[in-house]
This record gives C-alpha cells, structure tokens and sequence, in this order.
C-alpha cells in the first residue's frame, strides 16, 4: 500500500481491497477516531484500548507501508527520468486491471449504476484535460493537497498520487519527502503540514466512506470504476510536453502534455518495454487478487474449524 500511495497509478485502498484486508482496516481507521476509545481506555485501560483498534494490525501495516513509501520515493522518481514511457505503462496497466476487479464488485448494473459509472468517468477525464495546477509550498496549499489525496488511503479505485498530480503538488511532496529522509530538515514544515491534512482529511472521510459502502454498495463501486477508467488519459505511455514550470527544488518539469502515438513520441518510444510494463501491471494485480482470495478461503477454513 505503500508503494501505491507513492504512483499514479493505483491506490492503497484497492491493493488493500483485492488482498482481502478492506473491511479490516476500514474499520480499525474508523475506531480509531472514535471518541469512544478514550473511554474505553479510561474504565478498561491500555489493552482493552488497542484491542478496539486492532492495534497490532495497524502497526504491522503503517509499518510496512513506511518502508513501501520510503523505497517508492528513492526508486520511482529516478525510473520515471530514465524510462517514462515504461513507467507510465505499469500504472497504465495497474489501473486497467483495478478498474475490472472494481467494477466485478457491482452486483446488478442498474440504469443508476450505469449512469453513475458514465459520470465518474466523463469527470475523471475532464480532470485530465483540465490545465494541472501549478503547485505550491504554502501550508495551507499542502494541508488541502494532503486532506485531499488521503481519501486514496480507504478509497478503492482513486490514486492519492494521481490526485497530487492534477492539484501539481506530485512534484511537490514526493521530493520534499525524499530530502527529507536524506536529512534536509529544510522540508520538515511541508512534510509535517502535509501529515497534518492527511490526518484531518482520514478522520473526516473514514465516516463517510463507511457509510456510502455500506447503505450504498453497487453506486459506489460503479462511479469509482468510472472514475478510474476516466483517468487512464492521464497515464498514456506517451506524452510531449508542451509546457513547463518550476517546482520547489528549483527544477524544470512538465505542466501541461499532450498524448502522442509512439511515432510523434519525443523521445524513445520503447514499445517493447511498454508493452511488456502495462501487461505486469495487469498481471500484478489479478495476482493479488487471486492471493487475496486465497487468504479469505484460508481464513473462513480456520473460523468453521
């Protein structure tokens, strides 16, 4: 999930959704901002408390999503100078297959469904043909962009970092935090008010996520699975830029693109190598998938047991 959190390509919640995880952490996210945990750990005390919460599944999880994270913020970036076409083919193919599994979890496709399927995805495309915003280091900027983009956390089917990207705050935080990790303790205060959004935009959408899901189920999985196919105009393999900006580092990169075939690809098109990245991508998920299924066979085996 933390590798997720850190591409535009696929999000926490649907690796946390196709491996079989979702409702568990779902509902430890929710537990944890209740109140009522403050008063389970005033007349019960500490183990009570953390057994509420699902303690232990959260620390093995944030902490594997830490080091999901740091890896994604050393590796990603440096992929994505050498070999972009690649890269944005494995996202490509990501959200290709994540938007099947996703749409496969609406049980009757009703005129309501497929309306709100049709609507996620022109919105999702008009995102993606809009002018990206350009971005910017102002607390109040990134405690948004990080209130925003969190959602992707519990939210099967949006990229947190894909939502970076349109707001421009990709090229923002992702290197904010990889200096960050490198001892530039000048980007403590863009990373730490980012934190602070995040935190914010969980207690607030953990609610109201757990009540959409569960009064509403088929809607919204279908508006997600449009929304996400919607997107995929924004992860096309190959792009020319057609402007730039400068981002907080001082660096050149792309703010508006067009997307071109291999032909017109200013740069090397490799086709082969996009190829073979967008059918890992699908490939990785359904993989997860079937793993996910695996797990919850094993589980309901042990709970008749």
């Amino acid at each position: 999930m933390g590798v997720a959190e850190a591409i535009p390509g696929v999000s926490g919640g649907t690796i946390a959704f196709i491996t079989g995880i979702y409702e568990r952490l779902l509902d430890a996210i929710t537990k944890i901002l209740d109140p009522a945990v403050i008063t389970t750990l005033r007349k019960e005390g500490f183990s009570a408390a953390w057994e509420r919460i699902d303690g232990w599944f959260l620390v093995q999880l944030v902490g594997g999503m830490a080091v999901g994270l740091i890896a994604a913020a050393f590796s990603i970036t440096i992929l994505l100078e050498e070999y972009p076409p690649a890269v944005w083919a494995f996202f490509f193919g990501l959200i290709i297959a994540s938007a099947i599994y996703i749409g496969k979890q609406v049980g009757h496709w009703s005129a309501l469904e497929i309306i709100l399927f049709l609507a996620g995805a022109g919105f999702a495309y008009g995102l993606t043909i809009i002018n990206p915003l350009g971005g910017s280091t102002a607390p109040i900027f990134v405690f948004l962009a990080g209130a925003i983009a969190i959602s992707a956390l519990i939210l099967p089917g949006i990229s947190g970092s894909f939502i970076l990207v349109l707001l421009g705050m990709y090229t923002v935080i992702l290197p904010a935090v990889k200096e960050l990790l490198s001892g530039d303790s000048s980007q403590l205060i863009t990373v730490g008010v980012f934190a602070l959004g995040c935190l914010a935009g969980l207690a607030l959408f953990s609610r109201v996520l757990s009540y959409t899901f569960k009064k509403f189920p088929n809607p919204t999985f279908a508006i997600l699975t449009g929304f996400m196919l919607g997107s995929l105009n924004k992860l096309w393999p190959w792009r020319n830029t057609l402007t730039f900006r400068t981002n907080s580092s001082g660096e050149e990169v792309p703010l508006m693109e067009e997307n071109v075939l291999p032909a017109a690809y200013q740069g090397d098109p490799i086709v082969l190598a996009v190829i073979f990245a967008t059918l890992l991508g699908i490939i990785l998920v359904f993989v997860m998938e079937r793993l996910g299924r695996d797990e919850l066979r094993e589980e309901l085996i042990e709970d008749e047991d």
